[in-house]
């Protein structure tokens, strides 16, 4: 427990005050989930900058290189597997094509369908940014000790699995073994 009222107490206190009998409790858990949120976007924004690559990039070479070898997936997989549209999904294929960092081949099934493959430079460029990227992050929870961080990443987890199933949304990887960032 931590002994000063930092923005959230405020903003809580005072529409406690203004708005006596309304429930107030969640600006302690929601509005620093948010601005948790900002200041880590933020941050990998950064260090991506940093890095030399941008999160679109990222992501769709981290999806093939998390599909194991060959590394390779048609459009539609990586567009389920990293939750964007296909028309996305296409942009960051031919920027990263005319990077060097994939290529498009012919599907061996049927040679109409298409297929994405991770080049050599693409997969250790990814390897390299993605073993930064996650030390750096590691460093951000420093300030949690394991027990602390175990118990937030399953509070966290109950709470998102309970908003994506009362929003319905599609905030978990499919179930043929995609996964997310990084």
């Amino acid at each position: 427990m931590t002994d000063y009222l930092d923005g959230a107490d405020r903003i809580q206190a005072a529409w406690r005050r203004e708005l006596p009998g309304v429930p107030v409790d969640s600006i302690g858990v929601i509005t620093r989930l948010w601005r948790a949120g900002q200041l880590l976007a933020d941050d990998r924004r950064r260090t991506l900058e940093r890095l030399g690559i941008d999160n679109p990039t990222l992501d769709l070479l981290s999806t093939l290189r998390r599909s194991g070898a060959p590394y390779r997936l048609t459009p539609g997989q990586i567009a389920a597997r990293s939750f964007v549209t296909a028309g996305a999904v296409s942009q960051r294929i031919a920027r990263a094509e005319a990077a060097g960092l994939v290529r498009r081949e012919r599907s061996a099934a049927d040679g109409r369908s298409a297929v994405v493959v991770l080049t050599d430079e693409g997969r250790a460029l990814n390897e390299r940014v993605v073993a930064d990227l996650l030390r750096h992050e590691e460093t951000l929870l420093d300030g949690l000790d394991d027990a602390q961080r175990a118990a937030l990443a399953e509070l966290l987890k109950t709470l998102l699995d309970d908003l994506t199933r009362r929003f319905g949304a599609e905030d978990r990887p499919p179930r043929d073994g995609g996964d997310q960032l990084p």
